[in-house]
């Protein structure tokens, strides 16, 4: 019988290139846990993986079970994505890249916009598509595209609050309709979804109703209120003890509206 998500410390293949570990790191942010993907072409001994995630020796035991590593990849610093990222490092002998060069190790550069990266028998573009972090990449596979945090399997992202951010992750979400049109999306968090532009779509459409709601409440509480009033307002059907993260999606949501 196949494995479906969540399958805890099972290897489960997704695409003819693409399986995935989940971490045992499930929360109110990590979905059921972190996706540690693991890429090879059909007959390479080599893989790829791409976030090694927490800091857990069993997770990352078992990572070290599928290899050998030639490259490790890493779609933003969040901690559940990079934490054993040096122990993953020292253990299989890998390199490892990502946009921060806080990340890259070994003989190794930080990762560049629509460079390819040929390893392991495959071809990987890289594509920042920034909006939940500064520092967000995807991966662009021949068959699929691995979204990080971008875009999840269930839900929507958090977005980072810094200026800006509003307006980079549309961009991203529209690159990503764009580049993943008939490819499988494969999440960082949640299952995987049949077609990467189908999914972002949705969340162009999702993030365009929440600024209607936004504005709609500003109307009612004024233009210079608060993110935290404007939370109250808006997600009043959400759990409060989300409130603090959508916090952040909210501060973004008000810097895009009044530039």
């Amino acid at each position: 019988m196949a494995l479906s998500h969540p399958a805890y410390g099972q290897l489960r293949r997704v695409t003819d290139t693409a399986s995935v570990l989940l971490a045992d790191n499930p929360g109110k942010m990590t979905l059921d846990g972190t996706n540690t993907w693991i890429l090879r072409a059909p007959g390479s001994k080599d893989c790829v993986v791409i976030d090694p995630g927490p800091k857990d020796r069993k997770h990352l035991g078992a990572i070290n079970e599928f290899g050998p590593v030639a490259l490790t990849l890493v779609t933003h610093w969040h901690p559940d994505h990079t934490g054993g990222l040096k122990r993953h490092v020292k253990r299989t002998g890998s390199p490892s890249r990502a946009l921060d060069a806080k990340f890259v190790h070994g003989e190794a550069e930080p990762l560049v916009d629509g460079e390819v990266i040929e390893a392991a028998g495959l071809r990987i573009e890289v594509v920042t598509t920034p909006g939940h972090t500064g520092d967000s990449v995807s991966f662009l596979l021949g068959d699929a595209v691995l979204t990080g945090d971008t875009i999840l399997g269930r839900g929507t992202t958090v977005l980072d609050s810094r200026d800006g951010a509003l307006a980079d992750y549309l961009a991203s979400l529209e690159r990503l309709a764009e580049l993943g049109a008939g490819k499988r999306m494969l999440p960082a968090h949640g299952p995987e979804q049949a077609d990467t532009a189908d999914v972002a779509k949705a969340y162009i459409a999702h993030r365009h109703e929440r600024l209607d709601q936004v504005r709609a409440a500003l109307e009612v509480l004024g233009p210079d209120a608060k993110p935290m009033q404007v939370v109250k307002h808006v997600y009043r059907d959400v759990d409060k003890k989300l409130w603090p993260v959508a916090r952040s999606s909210v501060k973004a949501q008000l810097a895009y509206l009044r530039t």
